[in-house]
């Protein structure tokens, strides 16, 4: 069983991915409704990206617009919903020697930039429960 990271960890969740298959048919739940203001992101990896702040953290709302992106297979196989939970760590090269020191399966072995130019690396479901983890810089 891995050890838990120090309970001084500032790790925080930055933000929830979403699927979805239309930006147009969802955002307006999240900011009309619900009332949470938009926040400008790039796109990325394939997908349009709308975000909506929820307290310190994000949920972003992603739209597969190229064919075989992570996106578009996401929904093809398992429909619109939650596709992963970033947290944002103050050394991302730390946590992830934590990870392979007790042999963690990653996706990514070194960070690679993510949206917004953030060094991200994500953590295999196979690792968290079922739940892809993205790990970014704060």
């Amino acid at each position: 069983m891995p050890k838990p990271a120090p309970t001084t960890s500032p790790l925080r969740i930055a933000h929830i991915g979403i699927a979805v298959q239309s930006l147009e048919g969802t955002l307006p739940f999240y900011r009309d409704v619900l009332g949470l203001p938009v926040v400008p992101i790039d796109d990325a990896d394939g997908a349009r990206i709308a975000a909506v702040a929820a307290g310190d953290a994000l949920v972003e709302l992603l739209e597969p617009v190229t064919p075989g992106s992570p996106i578009d297979k996401f929904i093809e196989r398992r429909g619109p919903g939650i596709h992963h939970v970033c947290f944002a760590t103050p050394d991302l090269d730390a946590t992830l020697a934590r990870c392979r020191a007790v042999g963690v399966q990653l996706i990514d072995q070194v960070p690679r930039i993510g949206a917004e130019g953030k060094r991200i690396a994500f953590v295999h479901p196979s690792a968290t429960g079922g739940v892809l983890v993205e790990l970014t810089e704060m």
